[in-house]
């Protein structure tokens, strides 16, 4: 129908308009302006209302309608007043009243509801409505188009509440949105103000703890400090307690040595009592029956025994009383031991010089008695002897040692059984006492020898100082028991027969598997032999009974002679298994030579004689050239040559000079030759050892001092 296109029309014209263009404000509320304020102007009609008015209806308008629908400060916001011109009927104004009632009334209740929501959210509009109420709106009738207008004007004004109430509602939300978002982040803000209040807390917490562990740290250190202080007062003071310790130790030690050594003197003086009082037995004339010493001598040496008994006698009354000898009480009676000891050796020699007289006499007898028997034999003997003699002399060289050098020979070997003779009463005793003496004497002698070494210049002096006390007669311990040969009147000469005995055989032993070992043991020997010159003829004498080569000498076979007797004779062992070897038998002489080579050519550094050596180089020259008149021998004469001159050679070169060069220069060209010619060749290897020796020698024109040679350095070890 073409009015209600017409109607649309004006709906568009009137949404066209300046009032229909009713735009939202968000910021209304906060400008303080009403959120419908457009709207509550009095709409008014333009001038081309009326044209458009009458088109739609035939009747014209008689009278304006005017309505107004406002309370006090509230209106609508389309119309406010409207004037109309109609001359329509009643019943079209009634009906037109009608619908502009309904409209009202739908108008006034969404006006409350609008007006509710407003009190909502704003008390002060709420009590501004309570304090105005709304006057209700003046009714006028209109036209149908009217009021079909009024309800699309209405209708308009819904959309645009419809509208309002929808920002509203998005303006709530993001009110609320903005309300949570601003409770969360103070939320988290509380919450971070909390964290760094417990951080705080721990930092104090923490610091507090340090502050406390430092404290307890500086406790504990000054703690320590007075642990430390106190445990080194406690050092201080037990160190203090152990000097104190030990020098109440030292004291007591001191006491004890001194205990010791007064106890010591005590028995050393009882013992040279006893010994005395024995030795003073031995003066008395009842056991002097036997001893052909006048009896004068015998009163002089009893009364002066006796005199030394008193002496040690009266030293040991002294210290009955409970108090130890002194050093005078026991240099006294040293001292009177001492003279005991010489009033026996005199007394003793004294009968010796009786004895040997008489039996020289009775020698003498019986030598007139049996001379006539021997001097037949005695001539054939002598006659034989010229004759071989005679027969090697033509020939240039010896069989056998000179006259001279024979008789010494043969003057050493009776002085060695001379001196077995005069002990053997204490060798063959029966009593368990006296072996006991004759075993600790035997010890006492041969255990220094074999302790001899190149060890230190200290130790040899000890050992010395040993050998000498022992053959002085006073006391050596041995094996933890004191000993001296003035125990018996044979003990001297036993211990010095077992001491040259074992001197040897050192030679025999020790020097032959270790040559370094020559030089000890010959220099304590040599100072032996210089305190003890009977010491060193026993010890020539063992030495040419074991190694008739040391003398020179190549005893011969002679009639009636076992083959084993004779090889005893010449150095061999010989036992129940037969001779011993021939490399068995040149190594023991090669020992014992190399020990005499370094015996004539050493001396005691310490002895207090001044002067040569006891058995010096000159025997040495004797043996060399002596050696060099005689047949050599097959494998004997070149070693014991080599051995010889490899000691001995430097020294001898040192005192002869052009005469030792001399000699060694007709060893080579002329003695040399006859040893190689005596050779066979299985024994070659000592000729040439020889051989080399002497050519390296000549051409050097020196020979080397020898290995083991003791220095000065030696001495000061």
């Amino acid at each position: 129908m073409p009015s209600e296109s017409l109607r649309w029309e004006t709906l568009q014209a009137l949404k066209n308009s300046p009032k229909g263009k009713i735009s939202f404000d968000p910021f209304w509320l906060e400008r303080g302006e009403p959120l419908l304020a457009g709207c509550k102007d009095s709409p008014s009609l333009s001038p081309i209302a009326g044209v458009i008015l009458e088109r739609l209806s035939s009747a014209p308008l008689q009278k304006s309608l005017s309505f107004l629908g406002s309370r006090s400060g509230d209106s609508s916001p389309v119309l406010s007043e409207v004037s109309i011109s109609s001359s329509g009927s009643v019943p079209d104004v009634s009906a037109r009243t009608a619908a502009f009632s309904a409209a009202a009334s739908v108008k006034n209740e969404r006006e409350q509801t609008l007006s509710d929501k407003v009190k909502d959210e704003s008390p002060e509009a709420d009590v501004s409505g309570v304090s105005s109420p709304t006057s209700l709106p003046a009714i006028s009738l209109l036209s149908p188009k009217a009021m079909e207008m009024a309800g699309c004007i209405i209708k308009v004004q819904e959309e645009h509440r419809e509208k309002a109430k929808l920002a509203l509602r998005v303006r709530q939300e993001m009110q609320e949105n903005l309300v949570v978002a601003v409770a969360s982040a103070e939320s988290e803000q509380l919450k971070r103000f909390e964290e760094l209040m417990e951080l705080k807390q721990r930092q104090e917490y923490q610091s507090m703890r340090d502050m406390m562990e430092r404290e307890t740290k500086e406790s504990i250190g000054r703690q320590e400090k007075l642990k430390e202080e106190q445990r080194r007062r406690i050092t201080l003071v037990n160190l203090r307690l152990r000097e104190a310790e030990q020098q109440r130790l030292r004291e007591a030690e001191l006491e004890r040595q001194r205990q010791a050594e007064g106890r010591e003197r005590l028995r050393s003086l009882n013992s040279i009592q006893e010994e005395i009082l024995q030795l003073n037995q031995l003066l008395e004339p009842s056991t002097q029956t036997k001893t052909d010493l006048p009896p004068a001598s015998l009163s002089s040496y009893s009364t002066r025994g006796n005199q030394l008994c008193s002496q040690v006698s009266e030293v040991v009354r002294k210290t009955a009383e409970g108090d130890f000898p002194s050093l005078e009480d026991m240099t006294v009676a040293e001292r009177a031991l001492h003279e005991m000891r010489a009033l026996i050796r005199l007394m003793q020699e004294e009968a010796a010089k009786v004895r040997e007289k008489k039996k020289k006499e009775q020698e003498q007898e019986e030598e007139r008695r049996k001379q006539a028997e021997l001097l037949a034999k005695q001539e054939g003997e002598k006659k034989a002897a010229q004759l071989a003699k005679e027969k090697a002399q033509r020939k240039g060289l010896q069989n056998s040692a000179e006259d001279v050098t024979l008789k010494w020979y043969k003057d050493l070997q009776e002085v060695a059984t001379r001196c077995a003779q005069s002990f053997e009463q204490l060798n063959s005793a029966k009593d368990g006492q006296t072996k006991k003496l004759k075993l600790e004497l035997q010890k006492a002698a041969t255990i220094p020898v074999s302790q001899i070494a190149s060890n230190s210049g200290s130790q040899l002096r000890e050992i010395f100082d040993k050998i000498d006390k022992l053959l002085s007669g006073r006391p050596v311990v041995s094996g933890g028991k004191s000993v001296s040969t003035s125990q018996h009147p044979q003990g001297l000469e036993f211990a010095s027969y077992k001491l040259a005995e074992k001197f040897v055989k050192q030679g025999e032993e020790e020097v032959a598997s270790h040559h370094e070992a020559a030089f000890p043991i010959a220099v304590v020997a040599s100072g032996v032999w210089e305190l003890h010159p009977q010491v060193g003829e026993l010890i020539l004498a063992h030495l040419h009974k074991k190694c008739p080569y040391a003398i020179p000498h190549y005893p011969p076979m002679k009639e009636g002679t076992p083959v084993d007797e004779y090889q005893r004779i010449l150095g061999y062992r010989v036992d129940d298994s037969g001779v011993e070897g021939q490399d068995s038998f040149l190594k023991r002489m090669s020992g014992m030579i190399r020990l005499y080579a370094a015996i004539i050519q050493l001396k005691w550094p310490y002895s207090s004689k001044q002067g040569p050596v006891p058995h010096g180089l000159n025997h040495g020259w004797r043996w060399l050239a002596q050696m060099l008149n005689m047949e050599p021998l097959a494998d004997v004469t070149a070693t014991l040559l080599f051995d010889f001159l490899e000691v001995c050679g430097n020294a001898l070169m040192n005192q002869y000079r052009s005469q030792f060069w001399k000699l060694i220069l007709l060893l080579k060209e002329e003695y040399f030759p006859r040893i190689e010619a005596v050779t066979s060749s299985g024994q070659m290897g000592s000729v040439i050892r020889l051989k080399q020796f002497l050519e390296t020698s000549l051409q050097r024109r020196q020979i080397s001092p020898p290995r083991g040679q003791l220095g000065s350095g030696f001495w000061r070890s």
